[in-house]
């Protein structure tokens, strides 16, 4: 299975989609929050696409472990987001918190081993694959010197990120 997760009204195509509340292209009603996600079994989902909703979550570490606990071994996650630095990322009262690079290295068991965290209560453990930003104008046709400039240094250079991570499972 191939699951869409607070998918809304804009569900990926070829996907399940799984939101809180019942509509067109929902097709598990379930509250995210409510864990586990009961019908979703174990080692049941092969991909799983996450567009603004981890931001939402109240509980990063369970919303991952569940992640985990549904996915077969070396299932493809996608997290799309508003970047920490971006206004997007704060305006909205209903998020919980801000995202970035760094956010997702706790969810990979040896960086929390030698990182000396693996006391953290996290299940999970994942790779991270891929990490890309998109750049809001005019920095998005700046060079690639003064975008990485601005990103570290300015606020509402990026305004998402989008971050593909693989999940381990050891047997």
């Amino acid at each position: 299975m191939k699951l869409d997760i607070a998918c809304g009204q804009n569900k990926q195509k070829g996907f399940t989609g799984i939101d809180i509340a019942p509509g067109p292209g929902v097709d598990i009603v379930w509250d995210l929050e409510k864990y586990p996600w009961g019908p979703i079994k174990d080692n049941s989902v092969e991909e799983v696409y996450v567009s603004h909703y981890a931001e939402h979550t109240k509980d990063l570490m369970k919303f991952m472990d569940e992640i985990w606990r549904i996915c077969t071994h070396d299932a493809k996650i996608t997290i799309l987001g508003p970047y920490y630095t971006s206004i997007r990322a704060w305006q909205d009262p209903t998020h919980t918190r801000v995202l970035s690079e760094a956010t997702w290295m706790y969810f990979n068991k040896d960086w929390r081993v030698a990182n000396k965290l693996d006391h953290y209560p996290i299940k999970s453990n994942f790779n991270v694959d891929k990490m890309a930003v998109f750049f809001n104008p005019p920095w998005d046709k700046k060079s690639e010197e003064a975008r990485q400039f601005a990103q570290q240094h300015y606020w509402n250079v990026v305004s998402d990120m989008l971050v593909e991570l693989k999940v381990i499972k050891e047997y």
